[in-house]
């Protein structure tokens, strides 16, 4: 017999790994989605506008689809808050609904291509009017024509429409380009509707301003690369913050731009630095622009079947230009076990007697503001879909001494509030 000589089997090679290797099916149709912008990334990964989160983070969503995966998601509260209540200063009450909603949809183009659509919206115009809710020490757009001071204004109704393609060039290498109206450029973290870490405190973080403000934008053009663990992107963008018309589309001007490096060094952490180069982007203050640096570190954990904490700390700094430079800084978490979650926030942030409306009874100055906020939330009960819950939360607030006068001591707030999310996919 002739010996028979076998041909070494052939190395099969790929480029890319199937979409949504990385997650678990939710779909409920043996399908999974992928990143938002790679074949690549696990969907977890998924932050606001092209932003990263740690590959650990738990997602509360709705998911469907086969060809294409539709992902839900969003998040309200019914809600009473007072921010003083020992009526020390200034504060005020309200009841109130803080909200918002989102859609995802992702669909292969191809072996390499990969096309996303997102839509956001938030009835905030219905649900908190034009003057927001209350939030002491916040400032930031106006109302009436005057600066909005010590209140949270409220999103427009189109807070995101984006569409967006990503080419995988190999398993470790993706190009995408973005682009909304209205949309996020890559600035700082996630904003922070769309941190876990913030998930279950309904008040907007006093740093919004200073760290991710630029969450909603009429024009913004993206284009990203991405390495392994590293992503580099650069944005092009309207600069000037959304009008008080929260229903209508702002003139695109593409005046603005920014630069994100971000670093995703394992499936716990996610870091990036970013900064932009803001064209005047409050309408009071015209003629003076914002260069604004951030950088931040979030972190998430799995500690058990029913366990998990996430967490992120923010720092935020925005250059005016001469007597105008002011630092924030966010620390805030969320420990959940079982249907139960605690959870905190501290911000130090530097507001000037012009952001607070003080100028003409304390002159130019700068202070030191700190808050702390903690809570607690327990589901009361859920479906396939959505998941009821319950919490309360309390603030104090420390102003610095010059601001004492105003706003009084020690301002104490307390919130209570039903909460109605889609469920922990697991």
């Amino acid at each position: 017999m002739k010996d028979q000589k076998k041909e070494p089997a052939k190395e099969i090679k790929k480029d890319t790994i199937p979409a949504g290797k990385h997650d678990h099916d939710m779909s409920g149709h043996g399908h999974t989605m992928s990143h938002a912008f790679s074949l690549n990334l696990p969907m977890n990964r998924n932050g606001s506008g092209t932003s990263w989160l740690p590959d650990e983070t738990p997602m509360y969503m709705y998911m469907t689809g086969k060809k294409a995966m539709w992902m839900f998601h969003g998040n309200v509260f019914l809600r009473y808050t007072n921010t003083d209540i020992f009526n020390k200063g200034i504060g005020s009450d309200k009841f109130d609904a803080p909200n918002w909603f989102m859609a995802m949809m992702n669909k292969r183009i191809g072996k390499r291509g990969l096309f996303t659509t997102k839509a956001m919206i938030s009835l905030d115009p219905l649900t908190e009017g034009g003057g927001g809710y209350p939030l002491l020490f916040q400032s930031g757009e106006t109302h009436n024509g005057a600066r909005l001071v010590n209140r949270q204004h409220p999103h427009d109704l189109f807070a995101e429409l984006s569409v967006a393609y990503t080419h995988a060039i190999n398993k470790n290498t993706d190009v995408f380009g973005y682009f909304g109206y209205p949309g996020e450029p890559a600035i700082s973290a996630p904003a922070f509707m769309h941190r876990i870490s913030a998930m279950n405190n309904p008040d907007a973080p006093l740093g919004h301003h200073w760290q991710d403000a630029t969450h909603i934008t009429f024009g913004v053009g993206t284009l990203g690369f991405r390495y392994k663990k590293l992503k580099v992107e650069g944005s092009i963008f309207t600069g000037r913050e959304p009008n008080e018309e929260r229903y209508g589309f702002d003139k695109m001007l593409f005046n603005s731009y920014s630069y994100r490096l971000s670093y995703n060094a394992s499936r716990n952490w996610a870091f990036q630095f970013s900064q932009g180069f803001i064209k005047e982007p409050e309408l009071l203050e015209p003629g003076v622009d914002v260069t604004r640096t951030t950088a931040s570190a979030l972190y998430a954990k799995k500690l058990g079947k029913d366990r998990d904490l996430n967490a992120a700390l923010i720092w935020g700094f925005n250059d005016k230009g001469a007597g105008h430079k002011e630092h924030s800084l966010l620390l805030e978490e969320n420990y959940r076990f079982g249907r139960n979650a605690v959870y905190s926030r501290y911000e130090w942030v530097q507001k000037s007697t012009e952001e607070l409306e003080l100028e003409n009874q304390l002159g130019h100055q700068t202070f030191d503001v700190q808050v702390f906020s903690a809570g607690y939330n327990r589901g009361l009960w859920k479906s396939k879909v959505v998941d009821l819950a319950a919490g309360a939360q309390a603030t104090l607030n420390f102003p610095a001494a010059g601001l004492k006068s105003v706003y009084g001591n020690l301002p104490v707030g307390f919130q209570v509030y039903v909460q109605l999310r889609p469920v922990l996919q697991r």
